[in-house]
């Protein structure tokens, strides 16, 4: 089912991204998550799956300090990734664009207690909070445009979903 926001996307847009479009440049496929943000439904949620793999094989090979320091560049690259492919596109935050999703998930799941129960509450909320997108998100995903705009509203996403998580842990330990 596509929704009028999407069909209205879809007629701005410069070039319909595609394989093709993502091999072009490499911003694109960093942007597009390697490929699951040309997921026909819920590229958000998909580009949110790619995080896990991501996670499971960096965490035990770095410090914590330098997970940060992945963190940090992940978020500063995806500035520039999407910044890049959303002027290519014309649309400033494009659906497929999941980069944003993929690199507040692993912020997430650094501080995801351990056990699958944890990692699958830490999807549902994230998800949960880059949909609804309760203020001061909805500020942000409406005012700040480019790629600053694109990362930071699901940081944001990220923070909402990692004090529910205290607040949850807090309440059954």
């Amino acid at each position: 089912m596509t929704t009028s926001d999407e069909l209205a996307e879809d007629s701005e847009l410069k070039i319909q991204p595609d394989w093709r479009f993502l091999f072009s440049h490499p911003a694109h496929l960093l942007a597009f998550g390697f490929g699951s943000g040309l997921a026909r439904y819920a590229p958000g949620t998909f580009g949110t799956l790619v995080a896990y793999p991501m996670y499971w094989y960096l965490a035990p090979r770095l410090s914590d300090a330098v997970f940060l320091l992945v963190l940090i560049w992940a978020f500063a690259i995806g500035v520039w990734a999407c910044d890049i492919t959303g002027r290519a596109l014309g649309v400033a935050d494009h659906g497929g664009m999941v980069w944003d999703e993929i690199a507040a998930m692993l912020l997430v799941l650094f501080f995801t207690p351990a056990g699958w129960q944890w990692s699958l509450l830490a999807f549902v909320l994230f998800r949960f909070f880059d949909i609804v997108k309760p203020q001061p998100i909805r500020y942000f995903d409406s005012n700040w445009h480019g790629g600053l705009g694109v990362m930071f509203d699901d940081l944001l996403a990220a923070g909402y979903a990692l004090l529910s998580m205290a607040a949850i842990k807090s309440i059954v330990a």
